[in-house]
């Protein structure tokens, strides 16, 4: 067994279930915690969510804040750092070096997060693409993120 490292996946108001519930499984898997901050585009109890996350949602470490504001005083009495992947990064998740406590920041599949969630981020990463891509689906970009933070903080 592997000791799960001090890092929290936070989704900014996840439009699509079936992401949601397939992270919250590999949450789950790796003993991360996730947190949702509200409002989400479906219903939380959604059987999509559910048929993603197969029986470890039970499992999954989940925080739902009511909004971003719930979030970041959350966020800010707990002093972690609040690293945002976007596709307006200029740093690669790569380069960069992640810290126990960090909290992994993934937006909105349909349009990321506003200028005041990029404005409060510590740091904001991107995950580099060719040229034409636009974006990575959600849960593949968490998982890479989550990979490469372990990763680090394993060595």
């Amino acid at each position: 067994m592997v000791q799960a490292p001090d890092i929290r996946i936070a989704l900014y108001q996840p439009d699509i279930p079936g992401n949601t519930g397939t992270i919250l499984r590999m949450a789950a898997c790796l003993g991360l915690g996730v947190d949702v901050i509200e409002p989400t585009g479906f219903d939380i109890s959604d059987r999509s969510l559910k048929r993603a996350g197969m029986d470890y949602l039970e499992q999954a470490a989940l925080r739902r804040h009511a909004d971003w504001q719930a979030f970041e005083a959350w966020r800010q009495a707990e002093k972690r750092r609040l690293l945002l992947f976007s596709t307006r990064a200029a740093t690669a998740y790569t380069a960069f070096g992640f810290q126990a406590g960090d909290i992994l920041l993934l937006g909105r599949e349909s349009a990321g997060v506003p200028d005041n969630v990029h404005a409060a981020a510590d740091a904001r990463l991107i995950i580099p693409m060719v040229a034409g891509a636009r974006s990575l689906n959600l849960a593949v970009s968490a998982a890479m993120a989550t990979g490469e933070a372990i990763r680090q903080l394993q060595q």
